[in-house]
Order: C-alpha cells, then structure tokens, then sequence
C-alpha cells in the first residue's frame, strides 16, 4: 500500500452523488450526456483553433489552453462518477484515489490561473490595443501559460504531499463521487489542523489571487469602455467580454463555497452540489459560451465545413 504504516485502509468507497436507487439510472445518462458534450466541445475547440490560421491569436491561444484543462479535468472526474450510478459499491484504491485528487487540483488550480490570464489579455486588447502584439507576444503567452501550470503543479503537490502524513482507520466511505480533498480529511483518524490550514491558505491565494486580477482588469476595462462614445462600440468591446465573466462568476463562486468556509461549517451534502458546478458544468458550458456568440469561430466553422464538402465532393 502506498500509505505504508500511515493508514490501515487500502480502498475507499465513494458514496457518489445520490444514494437513491430510482435516481441512478436518470443520473448516469444525465452526465453521460454532459461528459459526451463537454468532450465534443471541448476537444472541438482545440481542433478548430489548431486548423484555423485567423484564430492563432493570444486570444484563442488562452481558450485553446481552457479547454484543454476542461476536458482533462472532466476526464478525471466524470468516468469514475458514472462507474458509482451502475456498480454496487463504487471502489477506489488508495494509490488511484491519490492521484485522482492530485489531478484534479492540478487542473482546478489550473482554471484558475488560466481565467486570470485570459482576463489581462482582454484588459491589453481593449486598454491597450496599439501595444497589443507586444504586451501578448508568442513568448509572452507561452510565459503566461508555462506559469499556470507550474503553480497548479507546486500547490496540488503540497496538498496530495501533506495529505500523507494523515492517519486513516476504518471510516472509508467518501462521502462525495470523486477524491475530493476536504471528504478525504473528513476520514482522518488523526489531526488536520495543518492540511485545513494549507486548505484555507493555499484556496485563499488561489482563488483570491487570480480574482484580484481578474476584478483589477474588469475595473480598467470598464473605464476605457465608458470613454467610447458610439454606443455600437461599447457592446461590441463589452460583448468580447461577456462570455469570460460569466464563466467566472460560476466558477469562482462555486469554487469559494466550497472552499473558502470552515470545515465545520461546510455541508458535505451542500458541497457536492457546489463542486458539480466548476468540476462538470463548467467545463461543458465553457466552450459553448465562448463560441455560440463569436463571430471568428463561426468564421472558423464555416471554413471547415467548406473544406470538410469540397473534399468530399472530390472523393465522390
């Protein structure tokens, strides 16, 4: 066992999402249905913004790299929950369970860091549009992106590496439908002050940090928007903005509930709700809020689409 003597337990149990037998079936097809779609819209995106040479911009760049981080976080997540609605008893090792909740924080943290870099990319491009190409460089946003992931990394390996030291017994039931870490703690037969410390602080910066960015951005967005005297150009500069806040507004906020509140005061059952939100709605929803309103992608699309006929017609 990967814990040695730090835990007599081997396995958990993941209590999933429901306990309610008529329930099971409805839900697995309900997020069968979401997984199907968030990977078709996800991987969708990537593709298109690989294939299409006008959407290789810093932009696109940053929704390209979103969508990456859905669809791995929703991998890690969604095809182990759907296991729990059609099995008896939905087992997970210790060693899967670690890792699962390694990568999870690796790509929660990740959206985080990634959100707060898309929203300075909309801060130049409409604040500082004549500075655009050089304040978004290609080294720029390959900086931008390289220190997201290395932030994700360092914090979801001082959560997963802390979490070692806590004592297991035999409470092994989860109660959540993935290895979250604040269910996991919940099982300790020994002290958590410092992982609910690590928890408060690290959640605090994390989210907190990419949140000042965010808001510091929006607040000079605003400012330069309010100064644009044709009404047709302040929707226009607001409208590339819309969609970012509101993927945001769902994600932070879901995010904070969860983890922002004292361990005793936090509902297990309420969390679980909280947690459907910004690990598998939001991951679905990013890339259509993005793209249904988006004049470039549809551009993109349609060019696709006439390549996608004329080879066939070629073929035929």
């Amino acid at each position: 066992m990967a814990a040695g003597n730090h835990s007599t337990v081997k396995e958990f149990i993941l209590a999933g999402l429901s306990e309610q037998p008529a329930l099971q079936l409805p839900l697995f097809l309900l997020f069968l249905g979401i997984y199907s779609v968030t990977v078709v819209g996800n991987l969708g995106m990537i593709i298109l913004i690989g294939l299409s040479s006008h959407l290789h911009t810093p932009m696109y760049y940053f929704l390209g790299s979103l969508s990456f981080i859905d669809l791995c976080q929703s991998t890690v997540i969604i095809p182990k929950m759907l296991v729990n609605f059609v099995a008896e008893q939905n087992i997970i090792s210790y060693p899967e369970c670690m890792t699962q909740l390694y990568f999870f924080l690796v790509f929660a943290i990740s959206e985080c860091y990634m959100l707060g870099a898309m929203a300075y990319d909309r801060y130049v491009a409409i604040c500082n549009p004549l500075l655009y190409s050089v304040s978004m460089s290609h080294q720029v946003c390959v900086s931008l992106v390289l220190g997201v992931y290395i932030i994700s990394v360092i914090c979801a390996s001082t959560h997963t590496g802390c979490l070692f030291r806590v004592y297991f017994c035999h409470l092994d039931v989860i109660n959540h439908y993935f290895c979250d870490l604040i269910s996991i703690l919940n099982l300790s037969c020994s002290s958590t002050y410092v992982n609910e410390s690590l928890i408060l602080i690290l959640s605090g910066i994390n989210i907190l940090t990419p949140s000042l960015a965010i808001l510091s951005s929006y607040t000079f967005i605003i400012g330069s928007i309010l100064r644009i005297r044709s009404t047709e150009g302040r929707i226009k500069a607001f409208s590339t903005c819309s969609s970012h806040i509101s993927a945001v507004a769902v994600f932070f906020g879901s995010a904070a509930f969860m983890y922002l509140q004292p361990s005793s005061l936090n509902s297990m059952d309420q969390g679980k709700v909280s947690s459907v939100f910004y690990t598998i709605i939001v991951p679905m929803l990013n890339p259509l809020i993005y793209s249904l309103r988006n004049k470039d992608v549809h551009i993109a699309m349609k060019k696709i689409r006439e390549k996608a006929n004329y080879l066939s017609a070629q073929i035929m």
